[in-house]
């Protein structure tokens, strides 16, 4: 199969890339960003453009769809709907043109906003900020896409939670880098649960869904168990060699009033701050989902959770000091 891998620059492309050629797809990466470890694969391309898309994917059999425009502090908010959306009607023009019936959208789980319980893939969205917003909406141009030809086109929706792994830099990264320096302080109670996924594990899944049948298929993507703060902390405490305790901890609120007045400051001098009350409310809250659908389909993932936090931390950090 030819797979056209847009976004495919990126963490999660670089670690799918191989995985599909492995399985002998012919693979070409479209990306605003250069591919540093597939050069030869890749091909300028800005999801918005749709005669770029239209070069990059003429002759292939599916699309998969990576990128995203996903930090929390954007601006303008029009870069979430001119990526997230636009991006995805553009690919689907662009399939409709070229008669590919086979599309791949990383979604997220986003989409669900900040709900109790373990929302699974029939939970209605609540999405609390632009990105998850414009992901939701981004899911509907791809059921539309789907239901102009719903016999003949094949649709997967993969809603991964927050992903990690060797080389990234996001929010679990942070917190790594925050308890190996050790400036980490912990905000709350430290008992809500948190779900995560790993990159090496969300790839295999992305690979894995190039079996899938005509229709459409949605899934979440988390890597089980989930941990609480404090079993996350601790976990990658010892692996450090730091020992097993949580370490200095605050109450939310002065977290919460401390993010605030970091939004302001950032606000005042254009500039970006690690800490922001948004970060704060993702940090305290339980973010968990549930994931029995992907690992009940016959997937098998790669890697347990913990031996994946190992993995990490020793490529990041080199081994636990004694």
């Amino acid at each position: 199969m030819r797979v056209a891998l847009i976004g495919g620059s990126g963490f999660i492309g670089t670690e799918l890339t191989p995985l599909l050629q492995k399985q002998g797809h012919e693979i070409i990466i479209g990306d605003i960003e250069k591919s540093e470890a597939f050069p030869s694969l890749w091909r300028f391309g800005d999801i918005r453009e749709a005669k770029q898309m239209e070069d990059i994917c003429r002759g292939c059999d599916a699309i998969i769809n990576l990128a995203a425009v996903h930090h929390d502090d954007v601006r303008p908010l029009t870069l979430y709907y001119d990526t997230n959306v636009r991006g995805s009607e553009v690919l689907c023009e662009v399939a409709e043109k070229l008669n590919i019936a086979h599309i791949i959208f990383t979604s997220s789980v986003a989409v669900y906003g900040f709900q109790t319980g373990e929302p699974d893939e029939d939970t209605p969205h609540q999405p609390f900020n632009e990105y998850g917003k414009t992901k939701s909406q981004a899911e509907d141009v791809y059921y539309l896409w789907h239901r102009h030809a719903p016999t003949k086109r094949t649709l997967t929706i993969i809603r991964p939670t927050v992903v990690f792994g060797p080389d990234n830099r996001g929010n679990v990264y942070n917190l790594l880098k925050q308890l190996a320096s050790g400036a980490f302080i912990m905000i709350g109670n430290g008992q809500n649960r948190k779900s995560m996924a790993y990159v090496e594990n969300v790839a295999a899944f992305i690979a894995y869904s190039l079996s899938f049948k005509t229709g459409t298929h949605i899934y979440n993507y988390v890597d089980k168990p989930d941990f609480t703060m404090n079993k996350l902390v601790r976990t990658v405490r010892q692996a450090l060699g730091k020992g097993d305790s949580v370490g200095l901890r605050l109450p939310y609120f002065v977290g919460y009033l401390a993010g605030t007045c970091f939004d302001i400051l950032a606000r005042l001098t254009g500039k970006r701050f690690p800490v922001s009350r948004i970060r704060i409310q993702k940090f305290c809250s339980n973010t968990i989902f549930s994931a029995e659908k992907a690992h009940s389909s016959g997937f098998k993932a790669p890697r347990d959770l913990g031996a994946a936090l190992e993995k990490t931390i020793s490529h990041e950090f080199g081994a636990k000091s004694e």
